[in-house]
């Protein structure tokens, strides 16, 4: 995600964070390069435009020549400015009515609609403990009606069935009639998509909403259209009061042109990111953090709160307290580590959260991605209980098997070998409280807070 923006901006700001002076010229000529960053990364032409007006105006001033540190103070600048334009702080939902509170999903076809509403659903019941009911009102598509019903029975919400006889303001109606008997918290309506904008579309839905009142109004757009995606975005906002946006598709664009206009072109703020096909790949928009990972600085926060929501803290406090004890780390828990940093994005999803961390990232690719990490826990399920307990059993004979029966070659059942090895070397440093003195000789390395008592 923002890959190549970051890239660009990151080596822009480099150059300049390391002076103890700034002037005219060498911001004219940083700028330049930010210029050229965001016009690659397919951000809005009148976006560039305030934006980089805006740093030009703010680094000329006097907040930068009376710092001691102008370099990095230019940088700090750069990165309110993100955060300006994406929208300041996180937007939530606003479900504050009479339940069932209605969410609108508008957007165009193969945007990401119903998946948004099965993740969004999921959201809803998980983190804010609501009862969820979804309905499809895309009259059109026989599957969009199936594909909703599938994706509510996976994320454990009530579906409202509905058919292509039927007129969507009429099936959306008998919807929130339903939930307000069944005493449901909220109901969310997807609607039909176009491979285009046109009249009839936008009158349908203009209809829909006058009749169902929503309390949301929320525009599914696929970030990999980049500045396509806010024109389209404003498009749909002049014909109905939109509320907020959903960014999808947020993992296969890499450079983040539409995350920077939509907000300055519609003035509606981006709620939620769908960042992968799963249906829990959905954040919640922090303008603050994203910014801070498009300038290379990690989103430790973000990462924070996937650990306590996806680790399983039991399992991980057991294997941390054989390992101190012990120094004995299994092949069962690394296999373990790896299906817990999948359902976490995956190590390069976890690198891009790390401070200083995303370029190393890029290196890896292709080595620790997810399939790399599928592969590696299918040769360790291959091995029986005695191997994955002593792996140095695992000898010629052995390996064959283990290579046959999980589908790979006998080099990768070596790699994973000699990768196990080194983490196990690392884990036996961490008994009777070597970790600590492990990390005071990485001495600055890690940022502060990473670890206790640091």
């Amino acid at each position: 995600m923002f890959e190549n923006l970051s890239d660009r901006l990151t080596q822009s700001l480099r150059n300049i964070s390391g002076r103890g002076r700034l002037t005219e010229d060498n911001i004219k000529d940083t700028l330049r390069e930010v210029r050229m960053a965001l016009l690659e990364a397919d951000v809005a032409l009148p976006v560039v435009k305030t934006f980089i007006a805006q740093v030009k105006e703010r680094a000329l001033g006097v907040e930068v020549n009376k710092n001691l540190n102008p370099g990095q103070v230019f940088v700090k600048i750069v990165r309110t400015e993100l955060e300006q334009a994406m929208g300041e702080a996180n937007v939530p939902l606003s479900l504050a009515t009479q339940p069932p509170a209605v969410i609108l999903m508008a957007g165009l076809q193969g945007a990401g609609k119903t998946t948004s509403v099965g993740k969004l659903a999921r959201h809803l019941k998980e983190k804010q403990k609501k009862k969820v009911l979804v309905v499809s009102a895309d009259v059109y598509r026989p599957a969009a009606i199936a594909q909703l019903q599938r994706l509510a029975e996976e994320v454990d919400v009530e579906f409202f069935p509905s058919s292509t006889d039927q007129k969507p303001v009429a099936i959306a109606e008998a919807a929130i009639a339903y939930a307000r008997k069944k005493f449901i918290d909220v109901v969310l309506v997807d609607t039909a998509g176009r491979l285009a904008i046109d009249q009839e579309m936008m009158a349908e839905i203009q209809a829909l909403h006058a009749a169902i009142q929503p309390i949301e109004t929320l525009f599914v757009v696929d970030a990999m259209t980049g500045q396509d995606a806010a024109n389209t975005a404003q498009a749909f906002n002049e014909a109905l009061p939109l509320t907020g946006v959903i960014l999808t598709k947020v993992d296969g664009d890499a450079r983040g042109g539409a995350a920077l206009s939509i907000r300055h072109i519609t003035g509606k703020p981006i709620k939620f990111l769908g960042v992968g096909e799963k249906n829990d790949a959905l954040e919640a928009f922090h303008p603050d953090r994203i910014a801070s990972r498009i300038l290379g600085m990690g989103d430790v926060l973000s990462l924070i709160e996937e650990v306590e929501a996806k680790v399983d803290q039991e399992k991980a406090a057991k294997v941390a307290q054989k390992v101190m004890k012990s120094g004995k780390f299994s092949l069962e828990d690394f296999r373990d580590q790896l299906a817990q940093m999948r359902d976490m994005g995956g190590m390069m999803g976890l690198m891009n959260k790390l401070p200083g961390m995303g370029q190393m990232a890029g290196q890896l690719q292709g080595q620790m991605d997810d399939k790399a990490t599928l592969r590696m826990e299918a040769i360790i399920s291959s091995m029986t209980r005695q191997e994955r307990e002593h792996p140095d059993i695992i000898k010629g004979s052995r390996k064959r098997r283990i290579a046959s029966g999980s589908g790979v070659q006998v080099q990768d059942v070596n790699r994973l070998l000699k990768q196990f090895t080194q983490m196990q070397k690392m884990m036996k440093k961490m008994k009777g409280g070597g970790m600590a003195k492990m990390m005071r000789q990485m001495g600055g390395k890690l940022p502060p807070g990473m670890f206790p008592g640091r």
